[in-house]
């Protein structure tokens, strides 16, 4: 008989999603050459890369925007390739997505935005989405008047938190960032660093993000896959991968903003391991899952 301790190391290693031999071309041009990887449970995990690398492609091709031209991904132990249309549906509820733009809708209020898959995919009250979504308003750090207000009226930093908010609407397993610190200044993009932290360890999230921003890579990232040339050139912690020779790998820390971003790494306290996040004591809220 399997021991909780043994049950709880198996969660703590098991793969989220599985990407096998993953290839992609646009016309003669090739984006991905027979790409593997996988996300473990409760891991912050990060792609980066130059332009034309492929982290948003890979993300599309995670998140059923794009199919592969060859190979396997396979998310919370589906398989994208072979997903029935209703499949795909109830598949797409356990993740969020914050886009790097937001991608909020100009003519709904941030309340509104954050309601509309409550009000797409439950049966919830009025009442009860406007409940949830002022939860997870204050969930993102943002005040509660932020609610009336449309996207228009929002700084790039509230933007960001109102997007993140929405992704969390349906209480996901799954989290996909997308360049979530981008165009913030520095006192907004270390709230956001530390935000995505309290939702790994308080919930237990999966989170995967593509970013460019170094300082996030070393405070958040539990581990990070570097992209080039159509393949990974290297898969591991930021520590980690700073002791390879690789090129590719090399620019994001032999520069002026990498060995900073490092110096500042080695003088902030260490984050929560993966293997060690676990969703934290319940907070009562809410919740659009079905009682």
């Amino acid at each position: 008989m399997q021991s909780v301790l043994e049950k709880n190391a198996e969660q703590k290693n098991e793969a989220i999603i599985e990407l096998s031999k993953v290839s992609t071309r646009f016309g003669s041009h090739v984006v991905h050459d027979e790409i593997d990887l996988d996300v473990r449970r409760a891991e912050i995990f990060a792609l980066i890369g130059g332009s034309g690398s492929g982290k948003s492609t890979l993300l599309r091709e995670m998140i059923l925007l794009h199919r592969p031209d060859a190979g396997s991904i396979k998310v919370l132990g589906n398989d994208l390739g072979n997903l029935r249309d209703d499949e795909a549906l109830a598949l797409r509820q356990r993740w969020g997505v914050m886009f790097q733009h937001g991608g909020l809708f100009g003519s709904l209020t941030v309340k509104e935005n954050i309601g509309l898959p409550l009000r797409e995919h439950t049966g919830l009250s009025d009442t009860l989405i406007d409940e949830i979504a002022a939860w997870k308003l204050d969930m993102a750090g943002l005040p509660s008047e932020v609610g009336a207000q449309y996207p228009s009226e929002l700084s790039g930093g509230m933007m960001k938190r109102a997007s993140l908010a929405r992704a969390l609407a349906l209480d996901p397993e799954l989290l996909f960032l997308d360049e979530p610190t981008a165009g913030l200044d520095p006192v907004s993009a270390d709230g956001v660093d530390q935000l995505v932290l309290t939702l790994r360890e308080l919930f237990g999230l999966t989170i995967v993000m593509i970013t460019h921003d170094l300082d996030l890579l070393w405070q958040v990232a539990d581990r990070v896959a570097v992209l080039a040339k159509g393949k990974v050139q290297g898969v591991g912690s930021m520590s980690e991968l700073s002791k390879i020779d690789n090129p590719d790998i090399r620019q994001f820390f032999d520069g002026p903003r990498g060995r900073t971003a490092q110096e500042q790494a080695k003088e902030q306290p260490q984050k929560t391991p993966a293997a060690e996040a676990q969703p934290g004591k319940p907070i009562a809220r809410p919740s659009s899952k079905p009682k």
